[in-house]
């Protein structure tokens, strides 16, 4: 890596032309990433695949995986219990707003100040819900 005066790296700029060409040999000829940098003495961990993306036909830097039809089933099966489990929650929630509201407005109408006291004495209280 050469340097300025300043530290900085110096800047290489390589043509679209070169570009084509090197993601073309690398897609042709099965050869690594790191192997056709050393080959044409190109910088940078990510400049290469960078290149493949932007220029390459598809064929290399994707992963492709693949699913039994029972992994594919087995997704589908979490999700929708994920769906069922995420709205029962919201339910709950709900429900557990609306008691905490109708505890205070009902404690609001009795005289009660104290709710949390309220509702620790009720719930030493057989019968009687918190």
């Amino acid at each position: 890596m050469t340097t300025k005066e300043h530290g900085r790296r110096e800047e290489i700029r390589y043509s679209e032309a070169f570009k084509m060409e090197v993601v073309r040999e690398l897609e042709v000829g099965e050869i690594a990433f790191d192997a056709i940098s050393l080959k044409y003495g190109i910088k940078g961990n990510g400049t290469v695949s960078r290149w493949v993306r932007q220029y390459g036909n598809g064929t290399r830097g994707k992963v492709i995986r693949v699913e039994s039809p029972g992994e594919i089933n087995e997704l589908k099966r979490l999700k929708a219990r994920v769906r069922r489990l995420e709205s029962a929650l919201a339910d709950a929630n709900i429900d557990a707003a609306l008691e905490r509201a109708y505890t205070r407005l009902a404690c609001k109408r009795a005289g009660i100040a104290d709710v949390a006291g309220f509702k620790k004495k009720a719930a030493g209280q057989p019968g009687m819900k918190p």
